[in-house]
């Protein structure tokens, strides 16, 4: 019996200690966008260009040296609730004075949502593709990579990634404020 208890704690050891591995694995750049499993490892780099640090990120947020585009998902209403049902959108929390575009960081975009997006991002650079532009959305996050990865794609040209996204940020001390999406199609 001993024996077989000391086994299987060996055993649910190993369990634990298998995923720790994995995630110390270099996850490397895809050729195109991540098409699925988007809340898993990312790459430490953007086109070969490491992932802004938290502190190098908090000193362009301070400065406001760049426009924070946050591209995290939102809950749509569903469809079909019985009449007079109330629906609240979840709240999100994000970086303050962030551009918030959801739903832009799958890896395939239907045309009403590149529009949206191409229309979000000049909105938010005035027009100018060579503004500094960071994107975030959660840790381990491919979204937020995606985002970045096809905002370089329509010609902008200082495009920064933040890895960490809120998470990181709320982890460092720093303030998160609660955002309203920019209207979507």
């Amino acid at each position: 019996m001993r024996l077989f208890r000391f086994a299987a704690a060996f055993a649910l050891c190993a369990l634990a200690i298998v995923p720790v591995a994995w995630a110390d694995q270099p996850v490397p750049e895809p050729g195109g966008y991540r098409t699925s499993d988007y809340k898993t490892a990312t790459p430490a780099t953007l086109d070969g260009k490491p992932a802004l640090t938290v502190a190098e990120t908090h000193d362009l947020w301070q400065k406001k040296a760049a426009v924070f585009i946050d591209v995290l998902p939102q809950v749509p209403k569903p469809a079909g609730l019985t009449p007079g049902t109330i629906w609240r959108d979840k709240p999100r929390l994000d970086i303050s004075g962030s551009v918030w575009l959801p739903d832009t960081g799958y890896g395939a975009l239907a045309p009403a949502m590149e529009d949206y997006f191409r229309r979000g991002l000049k909105q938010a650079s005035g027009g100018d593709l060579n503004k500094p532009l960071v994107f975030y959305c959660l840790r381990h996050c491919w979204m937020s990579w995606n985002a970045a990865k096809r905002a370089k794609a329509l010609g902008y040209t200082h495009v920064l990634w933040y890895a960490d996204g809120t998470q990181g940020w709320s982890e460092a001390g720093y303030p998160l404020t609660q955002q309203k999406p920019v209207p979507r199609p």
